[in-house]
C-alpha cells in the first residue's frame, strides 16, 4: 500500500466518523467540514483531526461555539480551521 493510498483510506474513515457522530449538530458541522477540507489534509492535519474526533461531542461543540476554551493540546490549526468554518443550510 502506498503512502497516498494510506492517506486516502484515513480520509475516508475520518469522513465517515465525521458524518455519523450521534449528535445531530456535530454530524452536520463535522460532516460539512470534512467534506470541504479533508481531501487537502496531509498526514499531520489528519493526525490532528483524528485526535479531535476522539474528543466528546459536547467538548467539540463547546469549543467551536466559543462556550469553552479548548485545552492547549487540542488548540491545533485544524481546530482553528473548524472554528472558522461556517455550516451551509
Amino acid at each position: 500500500m502506498t503512502r497516498e493510498t494510506d492517506l486516502e483510506t484515513r480520509r475516508k474513515r475520518l469522513l465517515y466518523r465525521s458524518i455519523y457522530r450521534g449528535n445531530k449538530e456535530n454530524d452536520i458541522l463535522l460532516g460539512q467540514f470534512a467534506r470541504a477540507h479533508i481531501a487537502e489534509f496531509g498526514a499531520d492535519e489528519l493526525d490532528q483531526y483524528e485526535r479531535l474526533l476522539a474528543r466528546g461531542d459536547n467538548d467539540i461543540f463547546d469549543w467551536v461555539s466559543g462556550q469553552a476554551a479548548p485545552p492547549a493540546e487540542d488548540d491545533t490549526p485544524v481546530l482553528r480551521k473548524l472554528k472558522a468554518f461556517r455550516v451551509r443550510f
